[in-house]
């Protein structure tokens, strides 16, 4: 059966493949902000599972004409900090900003997860939840900030970081499940391919 990503993440692209899958990829272009906006005083989990829903959903129209037997997966990941959700950075200086209040705390990650099933085009079956893992952050000196903020790559992240590329340098440990911090979880997509009735086994790439 087929897996469709709806998102253009490239670590999360990675993730599935190095797991055994080789999923289509179709980008949701969904309005975050819009979707956050629609909600009244959601709680971090809520947040995050709306935001993968609607990901999912924006993509459901397309992939059905396209692949009508498939799964569509659907993520949103941020970080919970002090009291507040923060996705992306918009500019170098936030992500600054942003590094310099982590630096040598901790933060939750959270990734929300919403899974699709499609049968004959038509939707049968959906299950949503999100996983939460702990990240504790180190202490950077200001030259390596610099360098790292100077790469670009916490503007393209939630959380300003990524634990498998080179904000791996400035995370000590983790509680919780490693591939939810990349993007998604692997244990947590397994368990909702489960609910709308997909074994896991099923989605991984042939090796006839």
């Amino acid at each position: 059966m087929r897996l469709v990503l709806a998102s253009q993440s490239p670590a999360r692209l990675s993730v599935l493949k190095a797991a055994g899958v080789d999923p289509v990829v179709r980008v949701s272009g969904v309005d975050e902000d819009a979707v956050a906006a629609a909600l009244t005083d959601p709680a971090p989990e809520q947040l995050v599972v709306a935001l993968a829903e609607a990901k999912a959903r924006a993509v459901l129209a397309d992939v059905a004409a396209e692949h009508p037997d498939c799964v569509v997966v659907g993520c949103d990941s941020m970080l919970h900090i002090d009291g507040e959700m923060v996705g992306k950075p918009q500019t170098a200086e936030q992500a600054l900003r942003r590094w310099k209040a982590m630096a040598g705390s901790h933060g939750d990650l959270l990734t929300g997860h919403c899974v699709v099933r499609l049968a004959d085009g038509e939707v049968v079956a959906t299950a949503s939840a999100a996983e939460t893992t702990r990240v504790h952050f180190a202490d950077p000196t200001p030259e390596e900030l610099d360098a790292y903020i100077a790469s670009g790559e916490p503007l393209r992240v939630a959380g300003a970081f990524t634990l498998d590329a080179l904000g791996g340098w400035f995370v000590t440990r983790i509680e919780g499940d490693p591939s939810s911090v990349v993007g998604i979880s692997l244990p947590l997509t397994r368990s909702l391919l489960v609910r709308v009735g997909v074994g896991v086994t099923r989605i991984w790439r042939s090796t006839d």
